[in-house]
C-alpha cells in the first residue's frame, strides 16, 4: 500500500497479512480443506450477492496458502504481529479473536489461580469477571468516582489503589479499565508508580483507546506509562472488523508472557479467520500511515467541533473534564434536560435516522470515529438543535428501569465457587435477599449489575425489569 505525503514523496506501507491474502486472491488453487464453502461457491446466493463474491474466495484459516499460522505464530501472522508490537510500543503483540474478552480471559487465566486477589474497579468489562471465575482469583473492588449527575462512573483514584495493595499484602495484580466506556481517564501514570512501589504488575483494559498512541492530542496510552500489559478493541475505534483485537505485553513487563500465551492458545479457535487476523493488519497498518493520522486528526476536530455546537445549546450539553479529571475528546457523552438518556436516543434513531453507541438513564454516547466526514458531524449538531428547541417529553419514566449499574456489591460467596455451585432459577420477585447464581451484564457496555456470589438486594431491580428468571444458589434443606 501507498500513500502520497505533503511533500509529493510517497512512503510504503506494509501488512503482511494483506498482502499474503491478495497474492492467494491472485494465484487461486484447487481446494479440498475447509472452509466447506469452497471461495463461496457453497453458501447461499443471497449471502453472496450481499457481502461479494471476492470476500467469500479469501474466506480461508491457517496453515493454507503460505498464510502462517496464529499458534505458534508463523509467517505473515508472526511478522505482523510484530509490527503491531512496534507500532503499539509493546515487546510482544498478540492478535486476538473473540475480542478482547479472549486477551482478558487469557491474563486471568494464564497469571492467576485459585484464591490470588486482583484489584480491579468496580465497572470492569464482564470478561475481567469471567477469567476470575475460571481461574479461581478473587476480585478486591476499586470503587471509582461517581458522576451522579451525570449517572456513570469517573476514574479511578490512585490512593484508593494504594490503600488496597497496603491492606492486602497477597494481591497477584492491579487490573484498571481506562478509560471508561464514557472517555473518562484515570492517573494510570501514578497508579503504575504505585504498583512498581509494591511490585506488583498492572494491567489496564484499555479496550476503547486503539487511538492513542498515533496522536499527541490523545491521552497517553498505558504501554507508554509502566503498564505490564494493555488489551486495545481495535475493532471499536482502530478500524478493524467487529471481533479483533490485539493483546499488548510492554516492555520491561513483570508477567510471564509465555503463560498468557498458552493460555491463549487455549481460548482460540483452531480455525481462525485469516480475514479477522487481515483486519488487524490492514487497521495497524492504516492508523501508522500518513493518511491513518490524518483521519484521527479529523475525529479529533470533529468532536470538538461538535462539542462547540453542544456549549452553544440551552437544554443540551456535554460532559467536559471540569473538576479534576480527564477525557477522550473523541467520546462525546451527552444529556438533555427533562428527557432520559433512551429517550434522546430513541428520538435521534426515530425522527433523524440517527445511531448512537449507546444510551442510559441520563444520558448517551457518541463517537467521533476515524470514518466520520465533517458533514456527518454538522447534520448530529443541526438534530440536536432541533431537538433543543422542541418541547419533546420524555416517557421512559414509566418504564421504571435503570440501565447504568451504580451499585457496588455484597460478596457473600467466591465467584468460583458460586458459579460452580448448585443452583436453582426463581422469579425475579423472590430474588430479594438470594446469592446470585450468573454473571448479568448488557452489552453495551458490559459492566455486571450482578456477579455470582453478590447478594440481591432491592436496589438490583430497576436493572433487572427485562428478567422474569434469575439463577440463584440453591437454599440446602
Amino acid at each position: 500500500m501507498t500513500y502520497v505525503t505533503k511533500n509529493n514523496k510517497y512512503t510504503k506501507t506494509h501488512a503482511p497479512i494483506v498482502e499474503a491474502l491478495q497474492k492467494a486472491y491472485e494465484n487461486p488453487t484447487y481446494q479440498f480443506h475447509i472452509p466447506g464453502h469452497t471461495k463461496g461457491a457453497g453458501v447461499l446466493g443471497e449471502f453472496k450477492q450481499l457481502i461479494g463474491k471476492k470476500a467469500l474466495s479469501i474466506d480461508t484459516t491457517d496453515e493454507f496458502d503460505n498464510l502462517g499460522t496464529l499458534h505458534p505464530a508463523t509467517g505473515p501472522i508472526k511478522e505482523a504481529q510484530e509490527l503491531a508490537a512496534q507500532a503499539f510500543g509493546a515487546k510482544k503483540t498478540f492478535f486476538l479473536l473473540n475480542g478482547s474478552t479472549a486477551g482478558n480471559l487469557a491474563l486471568a487465566m494464564g497469571l492467576t489461580k485459585k484464591g490470588q486477589k486482583i484489584i480491579t474497579n468496580r465497572n470492569c468489562h464482564r470478561s475481567i469477571l469471567t477469567g476470575m471465575i475460571i481461574s479461581g482469583a478473587q476480585p478486591l473492588w476499586l470503587v471509582p468516582e461517581r458522576f451522579d449527575e451525570w449517572g456513570i462512573w469517573g476514574n479511578v483514584n490512585p490512593e484508593n489503589v494504594e490503600e488496597l495493595l497496603k491492606t492486602h499484602g497477597d494481591v497477584s495484580m492491579v487490573w484498571i479499565t481506562n478509560p471508561t466506556y464514557e472517555g473518562v481517564v484515570s492517573d494510570i501514570k501514578s497508579i503504575s508508580a504505585i504498583c512498581k512501589r509494591y511490585n506488583v504488575p498492572l494491567i489496564v483494559d484499555e479496550a476503547h483507546a486503539s487511538l492513542w498512541n498515533f496522536s499527541e492530542k490523545l491521552p497517553t496510552s498505558a504501554l507508554k506509562l509502566g503498564a505490564d500489559a494493555v488489551v486495545h478493541s481495535l475493532h471499536k475505534t482502530g478500524g478493524s472488523m467487529s471481533q479483533s483485537s490485539m493483546l499488548h505485553i510492554a516492555e520491561n513487563s513483570l508477567i510471564d508472557t509465555d503463560a498468557v500465551e498458552k493460555a491463549l492458545k487455549l481460548l482460540h479457535t483452531t480455525s481462525p479467520s485469516l480475514m479477522l487476523l487481515a483486519s488487524l493488519d490492514a487497521a495497524r497498518a492504516h492508523l501508522d500511515s500518513p493518511k491513518g493520522r490524518k483521519q484521527i486528526a479529523r475525529a479529533i476536530s470533529n468532536a470538538k467541533y461538535l462539542r462547540s455546537e453542544i456549549d452553544k445549546m440551552e437544554h443540551i450539553h456535554q460532559l467536559k473534564p471540569d473538576f479534576g479529571y480527564k477525557t477522550d475528546v473523541t467520546k462525546i457523552f451527552i444529556k438533555a434536560d427533562g428527557l432520559s438518556g433512551k429517550r434522546l436516543e430513541s428520538i435521534l434513531e426515530i425522527d433523524f435516522n440517527i445511531e448512537v453507541e449507546s444510551a442510559s438513564d441520563a444520558g448517551l454516547l457518541i463517537l467521533s470515529n476515524i470514518g466520520n466526514k465533517r458533514s456527518d458531524m454538522e447534520y448530529l449538531a443541526d438534530c440536536l438543535k432541533k431537538i433543543d428547541k422542541t418541547n419533546y417529553s420524555d416517557i421512559c419514566y414509566l418504564e421504571n428501569k435503570k440501565h447504568m449499574p451504580m451499585l457496588t456489591p455484597i460478596i457473600k460467596m467466591s465467584l468460583r465457587e458460586a458459579f460452580y455451585s448448585e443452583k436453582e432459577t426463581i422469579p425475579k420477585s423472590q430474588a430479594v435477599g438470594r446469592i446470585s447464581a450468573e454473571v448479568i451484564a448488557e452489552c453495551p457496555p458490559g459492566i455486571s449489575v450482578l456477579l455470582p456470589g453478590e447478594l440481591i438486594t432491592e436496589n438490583h431491580m430497576p436493572y433487572l425489569t427485562d428478567y422474569e428468571f434469575i439463577e440463584v444458589i440453591k437454599k440446602r434443606a
